[in-house]
């Protein structure tokens, strides 16, 4: 089969990184290679070389057995190589065939000729198997058919390479599927598609080759046919991971958290949490699943806080939570993992000491006559913490910033955790972190589970919703549609309910 893309040696240095270290890679017709590899690993450096976004230090790339230099996106376009990024680039009130058309319009004198606009999106949709509607506003469709939009867009400008970047992070099971035929659609035109992704399942489904990058170096390519789950995890961390989350049954407690009818606006004034009540017992992990934007944020920040309701309420133990203070609901024993570790989970510039106090700084045992900071004691709780969560890092004093995005999770997971909370909120706790940091923070919000505390997990991967939930409820629009028991759940029924669909009395 022909190479349609070499890449020989390619080394790109950041300051202080170096991205990509020598890296080898190439692509066949007709086929789908994933680029498989941890957060900060640099297989979206690679891409954005090959698309002429970054122009690499060293090495040579070779797009039908020709020597190029890719300076620029619009070299790669006529090259025939398209970019889908991993957040869309689309003007949100044009139409569907503006956006595909942007650029490269047709004309009818000086004038754009809508017609044969409509005509031409509609001609390629239907020939690579797209339902889509020309006529439609972005901003009125799903996350799926704009992703759909954009590779159309590669596509009309001739692309015979497409590069997806992490094309399944905001698509529901069946988006994700339909995804799978369009690129099955693609190949059978004699398209080539790399995908970037760190999702293994999707791997072995949706590729034909994997090359998988390890802190800058390629550690090996595979046939998927010749591989597995397993050794993919392996090669991506370096060591055996263990992918499934052991739990017993849960031991139920007593109700820890109650919601009622909350609601709340977003940033925009306009409802974003709409009348939504559920509860949270000891024991028991309550996972929370949707695609996002569906109104889970809204609702994590008027919980720990963050964001104030305007109807309803919430209580903790027989509490009252509604609209106090972030520091009223630490204090009532909510630990809080939250979505944004960077921005909401660490102050990037403290050293780890002080980032392993945040919320407790106050607490009597961080203080000396109720005010002055006692790091001693401090920097005992911050090294307890890095042993026991196994956080890698050179020492304690090392600025929160020098830490891979893995252990900066678990550094806030050992805060959070060891503040022995009633109530944990786990937000996207393993967002862009690699299998091995995912195996640890599975396995310890399963052991709060088990000490009979309540956790509420939201994500916005399945897999991690089925794994350790014991009930999963579906937010939609900024409404819980249904809450399931995780023996009647699967990936189809919450796909059905995720895209604002209903589940019969039979669940079916």
């Amino acid at each position: 089969m022909k190479k349609v893309i070499e890449m020989k040696g390619i080394t790109k240095v950041f300051p202080g990184t170096i991205a990509n270290d020598n890296v080898d890679f190439d692509l066949l017709q007709g086929e789908t290679h994933v680029l498989l590899g941890e957060n900060g690993a640099g297989k979206t450096t690679l891409m954005n070389i090959l698309y002429g976004l970054y122009q690499q230090e060293k090495g040579d790339i070779y797009v039908d057995g020709q020597l190029v230099k890719i300076d620029n996106p619009n070299e790669a376009i006529k090259l025939g190589i398209g970019m889908v990024h991993q957040h869309f680039m689309l003007v949100d009130n044009f139409t569907v065939a503006e956006n595909i058309i942007l650029g490269r319009e047709p004309k009818k004198g000086l004038k754009l000729d809508r017609k044969k606009a409509v005509a031409d999106v509609k001609e390629i949709a239907d020939k690579y198997g797209f339902a889509i509607d020309p006529n439609a506003v972005i901003e009125n469709i799903s996350v799926g058919q704009q992703q759909k939009v954009e590779i159309l867009k590669a596509l009309y400008r001739g692309a015979k390479t497409l590069i997806l970047d992490e094309p399944t992070a905001v698509l529901t099971p069946q988006e994700i599927d339909e995804l799978g035929k369009i690129i099955d659609n693609l190949k059978k035109e004699g398209k080539s598609v790399i995908l970037i992704t760190h999702k293994l399942k999707e791997v072995m489904s949706m590729s034909d080759r994997v090359t998988i990058i390890r802190r800058g170096k390629v550690t090996g390519t595979v046939k998927t046919k010749d591989t597995n789950i397993d050794e993919l995890a392996e090669l991506m961390v370096g060591r055996k991971v263990n992918l499934v989350v052991e739990k017993e049954a849960a031991k139920l407690g007593s109700e820890i958290l109650k919601v009622e009818n909350l609601s709340a606006n977003d940033q925009r004034g306009i409802p974003a949490v709409k009348n939504v009540s559920f509860e949270v017992r000891g024991g028991e992990i309550l996972g929370i699943a949707g695609v996002d934007g569906n109104g889970q944020t809204e609702l994590l920040e008027v919980l720990t806080g963050l964001r104030k309701p305007h109807n309803g309420s919430i209580t903790m133990n027989g509490k009252d939570l509604y609209g106090k203070s972030p520091r009223e609901i630490i204090d009532a024993g909510v630990g809080h993992i939250p979505e944004d570790r960077h921005k909401r989970g660490l102050i990037l510039k403290y050293s780890l000491v002080e980032n392993s106090i945040l919320g407790i700084h106050k607490n009597k045992e961080f203080t000396k006559n109720g005010f002055i900071m006692d790091y001693k004691a401090i920097r005992t709780h911050c090294e307890k913490l890095i042993e026991e969560f196994d956080v890698r890092t050179p020492n304690a004093d090392v600025f929160a910033s020098a830490l891979s995005g893995g252990n900066q999770q678990k550094l806030i997971a050992a805060r959070e955790i060891a503040k022995d909370p009633e109530l944990l909120i786990a937000a996207q706790p393993t967002r862009g972190i690699d299998v091995g940091a995912i195996e640890y923070i599975h396995s310890r919000l399963v052991e709060e589970r088990d000490k009979g505390k309540a956790v509420l997990l939201v994500s916005l991967e399945l897999d991690e919703v089925l794994a350790l939930s014991d009930r999963i409820a579906v937010m939609y629009d900024g409404e819980i549609v249904d809450i399931l028991d995780r023996k009647d759940a699967d990936e189809q029924k919450l796909g059905i309910l995720m895209a604002g669909g209903s589940l019969d009395k039979k669940g079916e």
